[in-house]
Formats: C-alpha cells, structure tokens, sequence
C-alpha cells in the first residue's frame, strides 16, 4: 500500500471532509457536532487560506485521500477544557496538531507517524509557535498508544473529578530550526509503503 503525503488544495477540499466525517460518525461516535467540528465544514477557510494553518493528505496510489492532519493557531478553550489547560496552551503561540485521521483500512502503515512529522516540521518553519499541542479520545481504537509513543501526557482528564471529558491531552517537542526542511510542507512528498 503505497501513498504520497501532500499539502492539500481546494481540490481535495470533499474527500477530505470524507475521511474527517467518517471518522466523527465511527471512530469517536459523535456525529457532526457543530462547536466541535464546524472546522470540517469550511475547510478552505480553516486549513488552506491562513498562513499559520495547514491541512496534509495522504493520497492512494489510485488517487484515493485516504488520510488527513492539520495544523490550527488555536489553543484548546475552556470550558470545555480545565482552565489551566487553556491558560498553558494559548491561541496565537501554539500549534494545534488536529484531525489526524487515516481510514481503518490504511491504518498501521506509518501514515499517522509520517503526517505528525511534517506537521510538527510546518509548525517550526511558519514560527512564532511556542508549543506543539493535541488531544485525543481514548475510547478510538489504537489512538492513546500511538499519541504515548510519541508525546508526553499533560493531563488525563479521567483522572480529575468527575472525569472531565475522558480526553487526554499531550505536548509533542516543537523541533529546531536545524531539524526543520525548507520549504516545509510546500509538497511533502513522502511515500510510504508497507
């Protein structure tokens, strides 16, 4: 199963919704909730016009979308967060790593790893971010384990009163100029194969 990551286009805009919705109504089984997912709707507005954004895909040798991951110059708020949360990830200075979500069935084929990669390298390249930041769901198969061997835990949200959210939040390490390619993320390229 070969693949190429890309910088996505106002082409890729509905395939890209795709993976996102199929992903909210399977994985996190949540549906379209609109405070938490309008981002998916406006995809162009979100990832492909802002500077400070970006939106990758990774694209099937038969031209399939088959994954995506984004990058957001937006904090995690609060509510619905723990305030201090909020207050140690905030808008403007950190990167957001989101809606990295690869289909079950190219799942376990280095995509997820590749695509945090060049998200984590477009973050340092685009710069004035402080923080590299994300959270996940627990309850999505596969996600906690991916996210612990790579980031570090900020908060367990299970572990607070009342449990929170159940969502776990994570810092990855923001990399050095030296480690970051130019241009980054213009056209990834990455290929990936089993």
């Amino acid at each position: 199963m070969s693949y190429v990551l890309r910088t996505a286009t106002s082409a890729d805009a509905d395939a890209a919704r795709s993976v996102m919705l199929d992903t909210v109504y399977r994985d996190l089984r949540s549906g379209y909730v609109p405070r938490w997912h309008r981002d998916i709707i406006d995809i162009e507005g979100s990832y492909l016009r802002p500077e400070r954004r970006t939106l990758l895909v990774a694209e099937s040798a038969d031209g399939e979308i088959v994954a995506t991951g984004a990058v957001r110059d937006q904090g995690p708020q609060s509510p619905p967060n723990p305030e201090w949360i909020a207050e140690r990830f905030p808008s403007g200075a950190t990167a957001q790593l989101c809606r990295i979500y690869v289909r079950p069935e190219w799942r376990r084929h280095g995509i997820a790893r590749a695509m945090v990669r060049e998200l984590s390298a477009f973050a340092a390249a685009v710069g004035g971010y402080e923080a590299l930041y994300l959270h996940t769901d627990p309850a999505v198969p596969g996600a906690e384990p991916f996210w612990r061997s790579l980031a570090r835990e900020v908060c367990d949200e299970r572990e607070l009163p009342g449990g929170g959210q159940g969502i776990v939040h994570f810092e990855l390490p923001l990399p050095g100029p030296a480690l970051v390619p130019a241009p980054a993320a213009a056209a990834v390229g990455v290929t990936g194969a089993p």
